[in-house]
């Protein structure tokens, strides 16, 4: 893809969660105990997982955690997460109930036609349009599993890092309001509210973890509606070499911090099991193991991704599933041993899913000269333009935003993607040309606003919206056999299953269509809050998931 800003066993009984009645939480510091505080919910995204990837591993390992979750659940075997599929829009869509038409997220690297520059600091007469940087570009320090903190001992000492990783943004990374000439946080360029704010505003403590410092988004227009937020960084340098998403083993070593800083918070105490603040209403966290074995061709020795022409698991991406079975296992055993599995739902989802899954079907296209092709033939009659692509944003689906947004330019841009084929090179080495630069539609200027349900004035919608053929990676290299970010159902079908004692564990699937964007009022009702509290819920008619029944309403 192309960033280019341009200047163990346990009982059926454990597996579920009662909504009512349970072991009440301690109360935290601040705050005051309410009703609520016997309730809890552990949200859990398996990054990468598809509605299949679960039903597969289920139907092969029925004594597993994952099958006691699906046996004593509500499955919802139609449920699919917001386009883009990216991580940002899928999890800020879960803890929102909105997608980007109300949240105003589209990705975790996108372009704002209203705001300024990082760095800018004469903001009068500046010229208006920006990169939105909020992934490890923005850490204090990114080679640092930390972000920047200055903890010694890394990795091992990494759960004493912040749970408030706002303070290790660098501020000089981020783009700037021009109205106020100062940066503008992750927290305050979301748009509506978060189910941490409506917690927080009810006194009930909250946390979670994931991969960056910039998922402070989530903190919500307060700034601190999330009590423990651990973040260490995913792109960070490995001890293994590379990242912790270039080989397989350095990311489930990675996943289990996290897992690790959830299992203190299930015993009431903060993510580094130091200091005693009470069980959080709402926590969890997110694996990245899954999503890297479908990604890296080879790791581990093992093959990665799904055997072809198949929707199976190959052996990488098998080993995969059994660590997070594993890494689950563990937080629901906690669970019952401190008393809370009788109080706590638990509820199993996907920020996206992964494309293609058949690697077969795998054209891996350079998406630079495309990009470079399109500045060319706008310049050729545009001279003193010479960079019509602000920002693209191309996994497997293209986000192109213009720094120049007319109908002429938009439908010049969609004309030429349109017209042009595109070579890319297939999972065995050999060459693919494709039609129509590797898409099946494209929607551009009035086209794309109307794609996503946003005025086309609004500044930060994609100014063009490439929906890739399936198989289309746009990548330069072949260290990956599959992406996120597009329409496809292998993009977008994710897992879904709410496990409650209330619902008394008979095991039921649903299969009406439901978005994961329901996942939010869905853990208000639960925990006895009013879901319509959310913005987006409001404003989008997002519905609390269907025949859960009235401990969820």
């Amino acid at each position: 893809m192309t960033f280019r800003p341009r200047p163990a066993a346990v009982t059926l009984a454990t597996a579920v969660a009662l909504v009512a009645g349970g072991t009440a939480a301690y109360a935290a510091p601040g705050h005051t105990s309410a009703p609520h505080a016997k309730k809890h919910v552990l949200l859990l995204s398996v990054d990468g997982m598809h509605q299949s990837d679960l039903q597969w591993y289920v139907a092969h390992h029925p004594d597993s955690a994952l099958a006691r979750l699906v046996d004593s659940g509500t499955s919802y075997t139609h449920a699919k997460t917001p386009f883009p599929s990216d991580s940002f829009p899928g999890l800020i869509g879960q803890l929102t109930g909105g997608d980007p038409r109300t949240t105003g997220v589209y990705y975790d690297v996108t372009y704002n036609h209203a705001l300024l520059p990082a760095g800018t600091t004469h903001c009068k007469g500046a010229a208006l349009g920006a990169a939105v940087n909020f992934d490890e570009s923005i850490d204090k320090d990114s080679t640092r599993l930390d972000a920047g903190q200055g903890l010694s001992g890394l990795p091992g000492s990494i759960l004493n890092m912040t749970g408030h990783p706002s303070t290790l943004i660098n501020q000089a990374a981020l783009p700037v309001d021009p109205t106020t000439c100062k940066p503008v946080q992750p927290n305050q360029y979301l748009k509506v509210n978060t189910v941490f704010d409506v917690l927080h505003r009810a006194k009930l403590r909250t946390a979670w973890s994931d991969k960056h410092p910039a998922y402070s988004i989530l903190q919500g227009k307060s700034g601190n509606s999330i009590d423990d937020l651990f973040t260490p960084e995913i792109n960070s340098d490995a001890p293994a070499g590379g990242d912790w998403t270039t080989n397989n083993a350095s990311t489930q070593q990675y996943d289990h911090y996290k897992t690790e800083a959830v299992l203190n918070e299930i015993n009431g105490f903060d993510h580094s099991g130091k200091h005693r603040v009470g069980t959080p209403a709402l926590l969890g966290m997110n694996f990245q193991s899954v999503s890297t074995a479908q990604k890296l061709p080879k790791s581990d020795g093992l093959a990665g991704g799904y055997l072809p022409g198949t929707r199976t698991p190959g052996p990488l991406l098998t080993k995969a599933l059994n660590f997070v079975n594993t890494e689950i296992g563990s937080l629901v055993t906690r669970l019952q041993k401190d008393g809370l599995a009788s109080s706590t739902t638990v509820i199993l989802s996907a920020k996206h899913g992964q494309s293609p899954v058949d690697p077969t079907r795998l054209t891996r296209i350079d998406d630079g000269p495309i990009i470079d092709g399109i500045n060319k033939a706008w310049a050729a009659s545009h001279p003193k333009n010479t960079s019509l692509v602000a920002q693209s944003l191309d996994d497997d689906g293209m986000l192109l935003w213009l720094s120049d947004r007319s109908a002429a330019a938009t439908s010049f841009v969609k004309a030429y993607l349109l017209a042009h084929p595109a070579t890319g090179n297939t999972a065995t080495g050999g060459s693919r040309t494709l039609p129509a630069s590797g898409l099946t539609a494209v929607y551009a200027g009035a086209g794309s606003a109307r794609y996503f349900g946003v005025r086309q004035s609004d500044p930060r919608h994609p100014d063009v919206v490439g929906i890739a053929r399936y198989g289309v990676v746009y990548t330069g290299g072949t260290k990956k056999i599959a992406e996120h970010g597009g329409a496809s159902g292998d993009d977008r079908d994710v897992p879904l299953v709410v496990t409650s004692a209330a619902e008394r564990g008979h095991g039921r699937s649903i299969g009406a269509k439901v978005e994961t964007t329901q996942i939010a009022p869905t853990i208000l009702a639960t925990l006895g809050l009013n879901p319509r509290d959310l913005q987006a819920v409001r404003l989008q008619h997002t519905r609390v998931l269907p025949g859960l029944g009235r401990h969820h309403r």
